[in-house]
């Protein structure tokens, strides 16, 4: 015969339970809740962030390659920090940013890949 302790139901819970109990209360509380939009066409994405009282000088947008990344300054009011990552490199030159009433519209261009094949001939 094996011994096996009783777990009391009002000490134990899941921790699938704890997960989505923590997630419910950060979503309802945070005031972090951003929204964003990401459309595309051949030629570029458009994203669009809420980002409320922040303006054109309080933000800094970066790209590296194929990820964005927007960062409010050390000396704004409100601080703004988020990462996306594109499934094809940015092309920083065909690219925009614009702020209005809240909405930062970043239209982002696609970088076609340049082929280098070489041909060899034959001998």
């Amino acid at each position: 015969m094996f011994f096996e302790p009783a777990l009391r139901a009002t000490r134990f819970a899941p921790r699938a339970y704890d997960r989505s109990f923590e997630r419910f209360v950060n979503d309802a509380f945070s005031a972090t809740r951003r929204s964003l939009n990401v459309e595309q066409d051949e030629k570029s994405w458009t994203i669009t962030i809420d980002v409320p009282g922040f303006a054109r000088e309080d933000l800094t947008i970066g790209i590296e390659g194929a990820v964005v990344r927007i960062e409010s300054k050390a000396d704004a009011k409100r601080k703004f920090k988020a990462a996306y990552e594109l499934p094809q490199d940015i092309d920083v030159a065909a690219s925009e940013a614009k702020l209005e009433n809240g909405v930062l519209t970043l239209k982002l261009g696609k970088l076609i890949p340049v082929s280098n094949v070489s041909q060899l001939t034959i001998n």
